[in-house]
């Protein structure tokens, strides 16, 4: 199991400059989840760029069925916002919450494929990039920490047995705990999403890589808080900027 430690070289937030942290993972690792804890723990806002990706696929779905191409999500984007609410940022349709729209099955199912397609990529990433502008927060999504935040000041990369991700999925979808059987049908899923989403899942290397297998979302969430204040409150002597 992966000890978390502060990268070699981090950045030093400057007085009064907002902060980002950035949570990066494989699909089910505990991204949003985990990302949305530590915000609230830390006063910041989150930004779950998954979701964008999952409002754009959506909207596509309502729109156009499934038959949909990269050229007909980005016809309909423009009809979608990312807006603050609470501690967190969520999507809009028409000024209409879509949380329960984009978990969705059927949104499941399809949302690998739109967050391949560049156009949508770079929608979502310049959207999250506003929203973050002047605050402090905590970003987790695909690319993170190597594209849409590369100077991030903490960037977090989480892991875990497939096995185990697969299990944590189906207790939180269907409240109670799966048989091996449902585990191994949804890690199959897992592993054929993993290859699928490869070159959006990489880490960065800078970024302090967790292995949760064996944490409880609690511990998790712990060590990131306590990685995140090093940041904050202008981290302990010794450590100096990047160059």
């Amino acid at each position: 199991m992966s000890m978390p430690t502060p990268p070699s070289s981090p950045r030093i937030r400057a007085a009064g400059a907002s902060l980002v942290v950035a949570i990066d993972g494989p699909a089910a690792s505990g991204k949003s989840s985990t990302a949305q804890w530590v915000a609230q723990r830390l006063g910041f806002r989150h930004i779950d760029s998954g979701a964008l990706y999952r409002a754009a696929t959506a909207v596509a779905l309502a729109r156009a069925g499934d038959t949909f191409d990269e050229t007909t999500v980005l016809s309909f984007v423009g009809e979608l916002s990312l807006e603050p609410s609470r501690h967190t940022f969520a999507p809009m349709w028409n000024g209409e919450s879509m949380e329960e729209l984009i978990r969705a099955p059927e949104v499941t199912r399809l949302v690998s494929r739109v967050a391949q397609m560049r156009g949508v990529r770079a929608w979502v990433d310049a959207n999250v990039r506003r929203a973050a502008e002047g605050r402090d927060v905590v970003v987790d999504g695909r690319d993170i920490g190597t594209v849409v935040f590369p100077d991030a000041h903490l960037k977090v990369f989480l892991i875990a047995d497939p096995w185990e991700r697969a299990r944590r999925r189906l207790t939180q979808r269907h409240g109670r705990a799966p048989t091996d059987a449902e585990i191994a049908e949804e890690t199959e899923r897992l592993v054929q999403r993993d290859a699928k989403d490869a070159t959006q899942t990489v880490q960065a290397k800078d970024a302090v890589l967790i292995d949760t297998t064996y944490l409880t979302q609690a511990e998790q969430v712990e060590r990131i808080v306590s990685l995140a204040r090093v940041f904050r409150d202008g981290g302990p002597e010794g450590l100096a900027p990047r160059s």
